[in-house]
Parts: structure tokens; sequence; C-alpha cells
């Protein structure tokens, strides 16, 4: 209908301009409507009107309407309009197709697999076309690309697609040749996380237009995925962690599914869902036990359900370096109390801490314990960054901050910040805004504002509950199940004391709430991050009667503290910190590597030397030496090809001279064609922005024959300018021919013919 009404098919219209290509100028134009227009507005209006009889304003401004739009185009269709648009010379130019061969690409539909239908498309007609007009290239897209002869070389068994780099090395292959287009029968299914931006400007810088002809269903059918699963990175042994899983599904709505952890063989976890939602994604949590030191390859997958179409996009593979470290933390302690004494016991039952704390038993005496020499912490408190940095947690009971000099508040203010360590601050009679932490440089660390007052800190019984929040930390989880998890957190006895601890910063986390008799509820244990590490308030020293109170069988204390303690070092960096942006990489190679190093104060390396020893599957090795960032001062960074599919070790060390800064371990993992069997439905929306983003459309396989008459409307190549009339539009033979019939049937309703 489009090209009956307007002769020319869409593209000559979005890409060309339009002119006037009479033998008269424009101006001569706009000068005869304005006096037509006048002209007609002085008989049809002011000289009508004067008649006896005639008729009303509306309906003579509604003739001079019509009159003057039948005069004015009748005018512009003597000017010759015409559409001006660059055509591909015929024969003179490449037309490069790309068929994507993928896996995904096998994928059945209604009526036959995906890339049957393509072979359709390009054996029903379009392909004979385009070699009519053009140069003709054929290639086949996968992990590759690489050049075929015909269609029946295809044979959707590559076990990845790569849209970007296909596109990337047709624009470099075919550099200094009349390119004309490019067109893509694909699914839109790219392993590569999308058309990334220096694609498309490489395109575009070859003025290339990029045609799309989309393949498969749009929505998913029958079937369960797996979206995502996220699993801390590292851990420290015996760790309780959790495993977000996310997942969708269509055609199950209502029935239940059961999510399983693996490492191996062995179940760590397991939990039955209820599906809701077609295609929305629901997020899911798995409890489990970390376990001894080692690398761990643990498996999630949602056991298949009857009639699942998919049966291959059910399980996802995540890394987990569980690190044989036993973090030190420091505990200073103003006074002696039952507090002191139970936070030892808990830490002295996780053989992955090490808990040293210094006790002040009078004014000018002070009591070590779980020291690492003789002489560490013979001084007190440290006063250096070398000596409070080596440990990577602290917490702060009863002590007032005038106990502490100026500069070793703002030293604890960066263990936090720059050093990336966890803190920790207790309540007590000088603790918090009783001991004037409010004013000292300290207080920004901290995850609530202090109260500007004295009197916050009461030694009476109170209640606590657990948030929403909460409920969610595995700092808080002392049963696996969310519902006896809440229970058994109301059936523990009451603090011995509580503490207004002030109004948490926006970011804050409120744990748990204390509930003191006769007043509202209170802020007791508040978590944030800040800069590098993250600090918390327990506004309490009153824990330690979930532990005298309670039969000796039960453990609550004990673990709620060793939880907390894991929480405040869990993430506490070491002097080398290695990374990648991606540990498992699905059908890719590339393995981008990132360390950081910092001295013992935690200060950028600049100058070091930092080695990679990468071991991999099937006997793999390799060794790599790291180049400082320009711009990062204590970056180091290289790339490595993982060519191997399996599980790979990289030991990182580091060096500045002859003496080793530290050292870090990093896991990664390579999965060939695994990727193509996850969001197997059309991603149209990549298809149809890649295409408008070039200059070029995007077409479905029915209307894909459409594809031979714009595509040679480019400015790409070799081209002429093509002239292209629009006087003689039928369109606006039907519009003409409209408003006369309009004013006829008007004036013939007012019973003026």
């Amino acid at each position: 209908m489009f090209e009956f009404l307007l002769k020319y098919p869409p593209a000559v219209y979005s890409k060309g301009k339009l002119a006037l290509i009479g033998i008269w100028p424009a101006w001569a134009l706009l000068i005869l409507l304005l006096l037509a227009a006048g002209l007609l507005a002085w008989i049809t209006i002011y000289r009508a009107g004067k008649r006896a009889g005639s008729l009303s304003l509306r309906r003579r401004l509604a003739l001079w309407a019509l009159q003057a739009g039948t005069a004015s185009l009748l005018l512009l269709m003597l000017w010759r309009p015409a559409v001006q648009v660059a055509a591909l010379q015929p024969q003179q130019n490449l037309v490069a197709v790309i068929v994507d061969d993928s896996a995904s690409m096998a994928l059945r539909d209604a009526g036959g697999s995906r890339l049957e239908a393509a072979r359709a498309v390009l054996d029903g007609g379009l392909l004979e076309g385009l070699r009519e007009r053009f140069m003709v290239r054929l290639y086949r897209a996968g992990k590759e690309l690489a050049r075929i002869e015909k269609p029946e070389e295809l044979s959707g068994a590559q076990p990845a697609s790569r849209i970007a780099a296909a596109l990337r090395q047709v624009a470099d292959d075919s550099a200094g040749l009349p390119v004309g287009a490019v067109v893509l029968l694909s699914d839109g299914a790219d392993n590569e996380g999308g058309i990334d931006l220096e694609t498309v400007r490489r395109i575009r810088r070859y003025r290339i237009p990029v045609h799309t002809i989309g393949f498969g269903r749009e929505k998913m059918s029958r079937d369960v995925e797996l979206v995502d699963v996220s699993i801390a990175p590292r851990a420290l042994p015996d760790s309780r962690l959790t495993a977000g899983v996310t997942l969708r599904q269509a055609g199950f709505d209502g029935e239940s599914a059961r999510l399983v952890l693996k490492d191996g063989d062995r179940v760590l976890a397991s939990s039955t869902v209820k599906l809701a939602g077609v295609e929305a994604p629901q997020t899911e949590t798995l409890t489990f036990n970390a376990g001894s030191a080692g690398a761990r390859n643990l498996e999630v997958s949602v056991e298949l359900l009857a009639g699942e179409e998919n049966r291959k996009n059910n399980t996802l593979t995540r890394l987990l370096n569980v690190e044989a470290l036993k973090p030190r933390i420091l505990l200073i302690e103003g006074e002696p109390r039952w507090e002191f004494k139970f936070i030892r016991r808990a830490a002295g039952e996780d053989q992955s801490l090490e808990l040293a704390s210094i006790l002040r038993t009078t004014q000018n005496k002070i009591y070590r314990q779980g020291i690492a020499t003789p002489t560490e912490l013979e001084d007190g408190f440290p006063s250096t960054a070398e000596d409070l940095f080596a440990f990577r947690g602290i917490i702060l009971g009863s002590v007032e901050a005038n106990y502490f000099s100026p500069a070793q508040l703002e030293l604890l203010r960066e263990f936090v910040d720059r050093r990336g360590g966890g803190l920790l601050v207790l309540g007590g009679r000088d603790a918090l805004a009783e001991g004037a932490y409010a004013t000292s440089a300290l207080a920004e660390a901290l995850p609530v504002t202090l109260p500007a007052r004295k009197g916050t800190f009461r030694r009476e019984e109170a209640g606590f509950r657990l948030t929403r929040a909460g409920g969610e930390s595995l700092i808080c989880r002392l049963e696996d199940s969310p519902e006896k998890n809440a229970d058994r957190w109301k059936r523990l006895p009451l603090l011995a004391d509580y503490q207004d601890p002030g109004t948490p910063k926006p970011g804050a986390l409120v744990l748990l709430e204390s509930a003191p008799k006769g007043k509202g509820p209170l802020p007791l244990l508040i978590t944030q991050n800040y800069g590098r590490g993250r600090s918390g308030v327990l506004a309490t020293g009153g824990t330690w009667r979930w532990q005298m109170l309670q039969d000796h069988t039960d453990h609550s204390h004990e673990w709620f503290w060793q939880q907390l303690l894991r929480w405040l070092v869990a993430e506490a960096p070491g002097q080398v910190v290695a990374s990648t942006p991606q540990p498992v990489l699905a059908d890719r190679i590339e393995v981008p590597v990132r360390v950081e190093v910092r001295d013992k104060s935690f200060n950028p390396v600049s100058d070091g030397q930092v080695e990679a020893r990468i071991l991999g599957p099937a006997g793999v090795t390799a060794t790599l030496e790291l180049r400082p960032s320009e711009d990062e001062p204590g970056i180091y960074s290289t790339e490595w090809n993982a060519s191997a599919a399996g599980s790979y070790l990289a030991e990182i060390v580091a060096r500045r001279g002859e003496a080793e800064v530290g050292r870090d371990v990093l896991m990664f993992r390579s999965e060939d064609g695994v990727a193509e069997n996850f969001r197997t439905e059309q991603n149209r929306e990549l298809l149809e922005k890649l295409a408008g983003e070039t200059g070029g459309a995007y077409y479905t396989p029915a209307n894909a024959s459409r594809l031979l008459d714009e595509i040679s409307y480019s400015e790409a190549g070799s081209t002429v300018l093509e002239t292209k009339d629009l006087w003689n539009l039928p369109v606006l033979f039907l519009l003409l021919f409209s408003l006369r019939a309009a004013e006829w049937l008007l004036r013939r309703n007012w019973g003026r013919i």
C-alpha cells in the first residue's frame, strides 16, 4: 500500500532530500501561494458574505480552506517536487551477507529451525536478487567469521555467536572496497554482551548500513531458565554463604521447582520454590557452608520439569575461592566486663579467626591477649599505619575517644577508608556519644550520626527485634529457614543494657532494633560501607546474656558473634588484590587481569614488578608480566586468552626490588558452547538498534523481500544521485479528488449546488 500511494519504497523518503526541480524559483511559488490564498479569501469569505442569505462565516472558512488547499496542491505540482537520493550503482558495489551459524540458530520454532528459515529466505530470491545487482560475499558467523559459497554450507553448529566481532572483521576486510551494505540474518543472540559503541562507530566511519533480518520467536515458551547466580567469589573456611539464584519461566505458573547447589557430586544446599510470573525474573536464596580451604566449582541448577523445551539452560557454574587465611582482629576494651570475655570465647572457637585484645585494667595498665609476638601492642593501641593495618578488623569497646590521640583517631578512620578494614563500635558507658566520639575524626566513618548529648547509655534490660534487612543478612542468620530464624531471635534473653546510637546515615542498614520498656525502638545493630571498607555499631554491651541465660547447648551467642566477626573482615583486602570482571567466561576467551598493589601502610605501589603464573586444564601453563597503569597508581594489568575450556588458577606475586610485597590467587573459568543455550528468544531490540544506528532497516522473514527494493539507497560504496519525481504520486491525485469531493459534498449538504 505504501508504494502504491507513494510510488517508491520508504528508504527513498528516509534517506533522500526533497527538492523543487521546476524551471521557476521557489520564491515565486511562495508568492503565488499567498496570492491564491488571498484571492480565494476575498471571493469566498468577503464577497460571498455580502450577498443576501449567504453562508455563515464558519462555513465560508471551511470552503475557503478546501479551495486554498486545492490551489496550493496544483501550484506545488507545477513546480515539480522531487526527492533526490543516493543509490548504489549496479554491479559496482559489494554487499556482505552474514548468516548467524551459531547453535541458537539450530533451535526449532514453529515450522522448523531458525537456520532453515534463514536458508529459505536466501534461497527464496533474496540471494539471487542481490547477485543480479551487486557483487555478493556470503559469510557464516559464529565463534569466528568464515567465507562460504552457498547457504547449504551452514550447519548451526558454531558454539558461540559474536556479532560485533563479525561486523568489525567484515568492515576491516572490505577496507578499500566499495561496500554498499551489510545484510545480517540472525536471532540477535550475542555472547559478547551486545554491539559495543566502538563497533558502531567503526561501521559509521565507513558509512555502511547494516540491514538485519530477525529469526526466532520473541517470547519464551514452556521453559525454566537460570538467569544468574550471585555468590561471593572469596570466603573464609566454614563460612556461611548465600547464593542468590535468579530464574525466569513461561508455561509453568504456580508449579514447584527444586533448586540444587552442588560442589562436584556433593549437595551443599537445596530448596523447593514456587514459580510465579511469566518471564518476570524471581530471585531465591540458598544458604550453604563454604567448607574447608580450596578452590570450588559450584554448580547451581533447577531440576527439569516435564515438557521443558530447552533442557540446556537449567545449570550455571560459579567459582568460589575458600582462602586459607586467619584474618586478625584487634579488640580494645576500656574496662573489664562480661561482653569482653564472651566475645573472646566466641572468637576462640572459630578456627578461621585470630583475635588480639587490649584490656585497660587501670588508668595506666593494659592486659594483652592473642598477641603474635612478645612486643606486639606493648605500647598499647598502635600509633602507625603499618602496625594498625596489619589487622583486618578493629572492635572498640567501652573506651572514650580521649584515650586515643587525634592522630590515632584519624588512623582509625583511614583504617576503614584507605586500608579497607572493618570497624565495629560497641555500646558502653564510655562508648559512642558517651565517649565524646561525635566530635572526633572517627565520627565520619560511623554508620550513625551520634547524638550531641550525654545520657545515651542505660544499664537496664531491653528487648530487641530483627528487622527485615536483618532477616536477610548472614550476620543474623541463626537458622536457615527465615521463619525458624525469626522465632529463634524472639526467644533470646533480654539485653543487659542498651544505648541510643543516634540516627542511621543514608545508605546504612539497621539489622536489629532495641526495644527498651516504655520507649520507642532504637537502632541496635547498624552497618554501612565506608570508603574501601565497612563499619558497624552494636549499641549494647549486654549480648553476653544470650550465653549466660541459655542452656549450654544453645550456641546462638557464639554463632552471632562469629558471623559478625567474619562480616567485619570478609572483604578486607590484602596488600595484593587480583580481579577480573567476568570470572566465568561464557564462550569468550579474553581474560583481562587487574591487580592492585599496596605497601604495608596501604599506599599504592607504582614501582613494583607483578607476575601472574597460570595453571589451566590439560596442563596449560603460562607466566605473564603485568603492566603498571599510567593513570591509576598501584594498578597493574594484562590480558590473556583462555583458549581451552575449563577452570584456571592464577597465582599473582608482587615484588618491590628483591622484597615480596604480597600475593593473591585469582580463579576464572572458560566455557565453550554454553551461552548459546540461554536467552534463546530473538533479541529484536538489538537487531533493530543495530540497523537504526547504522542507517539500515530491520526486517522479518515475512517482509524480507522488501530488502531488494530498499538496499540500493545508500551513501556507501559507489553511488549515483537519482532524482525521482513526486508531482505524479497517486496520493496527490487522490488528495486533489478528496478536496474537490469534500467541497461538493459540503455545498450539496448546505443546498448551494
